[in-house]
């Protein structure tokens, strides 16, 4: 019988490289799981809070970094638990609608149970470590898990058109979690800035549902313009863009600066909004107005960062 004798020059040495596209698949799949810019977009708002409970207590940032990391950390980890456990919940309207296919509760990559464990493990260790800063934090964390998860995602979204004013909570309070992380949040600019939040989220998630309208419809869910239609959808956003108007006059703390930028910006946004009672194509002029809304709260809170950071003005 003979010997055949392999020599590395044989060996396909790429049969032992590590799956690259399988790297790639399991980022993807973690990503559209934590909903990744959903996950950032509400961080901001919680390291705006703290850092302007910062600004306004005159203390300093470096003293309390530690108790920074626990409530930044921990309040993301809550927001992605509550995200992680809304795709675990809507995994048959996930299957329905286009953009949402790609999602590992749709796919399969990964398991159910692992995806609920996921969303465990992240919501507990989250809370825990919001333990280390204060009461007042973990009550307005709570707030948002429990209304995002309990009362919108498994309540409100298939039933009621409401669902995006009851979703809106959850944003809503997460100004508050930095700021009472640090001081109570009964100060006038944590409290402004958890209302317009919770004001811009329902133009945005408007915009959202007119350009995904069939989308929604085939997964049969209660959003505004697939239950009313779109005129009344367009009504409402111009309604609670204006009441978005006066708000900036109340941080007049944060210096005129900010208030002329918050208030162009609003002004802008309902002069687009009022365009769309006239719009013959709907749908393009949907897709403005969510570009401008994605936008829209990133500059309210990077502003109020730079206006009260030491070397501004």
């Amino acid at each position: 019988m003979s010997r055949q004798i392999v020599t590395s020059s044989d060996i396909n040495r790429t049969d032992f490289a590590p799956d690259k596209d399988n790297q790639t698949s399991i980022v993807t799949d973690l990503k559209s799981l934590f909903k990744l810019p959903v996950l950032i977009a509400n961080a901001v708002p919680v390291f705006a809070g703290f850092w302007l409970a910062i600004y306004f207590t005159e203390t300093s940032f470096a003293t309390h970094f530690n108790i920074f990391l626990l409530t930044l950390i921990g309040s993301t980890l809550v927001m992605a638990g509550a995200l992680v456990f809304n795709n675990w919940y809507e995994a048959d309207i996930d299957t329905v609608m286009e953009r949402t296919k790609g999602r590992p509760t749709v796919t399969g990559n990964i398991s159910m149970q692992t995806i609920r464990w996921i969303g465990i493990a992240a919501s507990g260790f989250g809370f825990l470590l919001l333990a280390f800063t204060t009461l007042e934090a973990i009550i307005y964390a709570l707030i948002g898990w429990v209304t995002y998860v309990v009362f919108y995602t498994m309540w409100s979204k298939r039933r009621y058109t409401l669902n995006t004013v009851i979703g809106s909570i959850s944003g809503a309070v997460t100004p508050l979690i930095g700021w009472a992380a640090l001081e109570p949040a009964s100060h006038i600019v944590p409290i402004v800035l958890a209302l317009i939040i919770f004001i811009w989220q329902m133009p945005h998630t408007f915009a959202i549902a007119i350009r995904k309208y069939d989308e929604y419809k085939a997964a049969n869910v209660a959003m505004l313009p697939v239950v009313h239609g779109m005129e009344m959808t367009k009504r409402q956003m111009v309604i609670y863009i204006a009441c978005l108007l006066p708000l900036p006059f109340y941080l007049f703390s944060l210096g005129t600066a900010f208030v002329v930028i918050a208030t162009l910006l609003n002004i802008g946004y309902l002069v687009l909004a009022i365009s769309g009672l006239f719009a013959k194509d709907t749908r393009k002029w949907a897709d403005k107005m969510f570009m401008v809304s994605v936008n829209y709260l990133m500059v309210i809170f990077v502003a109020a960062i730079v206006v009260t950071l030491p070397w501004f003005g």
